[in-house]
């Protein structure tokens, strides 16, 4: 029996994201995409990171933690306080889009494969490197990306 490699269940059409997008346009290219993560390019194409929904998340979690949208910002606060009730002055708040760019929040470390890895191999980087996806090499070229929705049809197919 043929022992299956990362050419084996690679997909080789990889989609790249720039490191300027707004993390807004990131989100909806995932959703349009139906990907949770994808290699992100600098302005010269060369590859310097990942970024996935778990950088979104975290990012989010943080924003949420510095100013909470519920709480009324101090700038609407100044001169009301004893005017009005307290759930009154909830409603005072500012609500801001999203802010920050891809190169903000993505992971700067990239795992990679020869393309002649063994799958059991590529699980174990997956598992240890608790990671979603590893782009897989020919020489220093990049030809594909194993995700773990890949690794999963492979198990499937055996």
């Amino acid at each position: 029996m043929k022992t299956l490699t990362a050419k084996d269940v690679m997909n080789p059409h990889i989609i790249f994201v720039p490191v300027d997008w707004t993390i807004e346009e990131l989100a909806q290219f995932f959703v349009d995409k139906a990907i949770t993560g994808a290699p992100v390019t600098d302005e010269h194409g060369k590859l310097v990171g990942v970024v996935s929904t778990t950088d979104i998340a975290r990012h989010d979690g943080l924003s949420e933690t510095r100013l909470r949208a519920d709480e009324p910002h101090d700038y609407y606060l100044h001169g009301w306080e004893g005017r009005l009730a307290p759930e009154e002055l909830t409603s005072f708040h500012i609500e801001q889009p999203p802010q920050g760019t891809v190169r903000e929040i993505m992971t700067p470390m990239v795992f990679k494969v020869d393309e002649h890895t063994p799958v059991k191999e590529i699980a174990d980087t997956m598992i240890t490197g608790r990671i979603h996806r590893l782009l897989v090499t020919h020489g220093d070229k990049i030809v594909g990306i194993v995700t773990t929705m890949d690794m999963l049809k492979a198990i499937r197919d055996l």
